[in-house]
C-alpha cells in the first residue's frame, strides 16, 4: 500500500476530489494548511498598509491506495490540481506498513 500526501490550491480540492472519486478513490483525509516552497510567500496591501504572507493558504489531501493504484492517482492529482503558476504544489508517495479498520478489524488491502 502507499500513502499519497499531496498539498494543492485550495480552490482545487473539489476539482481533485471529482477525479479522484471518477477513479475509483473511496476515501481521503483533508486538512487545511499553511507553507511555502519556492514561492517563499508574497507582500499584500490591507487598508493601505503592505504586509508579508509569509505561509500560503493550502489543503493537504492523504490518500491510501494499493499499490497498484498509486500511480493513477498521483498522475490524476497532478492533471487535475495542476494551473501552471507557481505554488501548485507537491505530491509525495510513502509505503504504508499496515492498515486496520477499526470497525471490522480488517487489516490492510480490506481496511483501505
Amino acid at each position: 500500500m502507499k500513502l499519497i500526501i499531496a498539498a494543492i490550491k485550495p480552490f482545487k480540492l473539489e476539482e481533485v476530489r471529482e477525479a479522484l472519486t471518477a477513479i475509483g478513490v473511496r476515501g481521503m483525509m483533508v486538512t487545511e494548511i499553511k507553507g511555502f516552497g519556492s514561492q517563499s510567500g508574497h507582500t499584500e496591501i490591507y487598508r493601505g498598509a503592505e504586509y508579508a504572507v509569509n505561509f500560503v493558504p493550502k489543503v493537504k489531501l492523504e490518500i491510501v491506495v494499493s499499490d497498484g493504484m498509486a500511480d493513477q492517482v498521483v498522475d490524476t492529482i497532478q492533471k487535475t490540481a495542476k494551473t501552471d503558476k507557481i505554488g501548485d504544489g507537491k505530491i509525495f508517495v510513502l509505503d504504508v506498513q499496515s492498515a486496520v479498520r477499526v470497525r471490522t478489524g480488517e487489516t490492510n488491502d480490506d481496511a483501505v
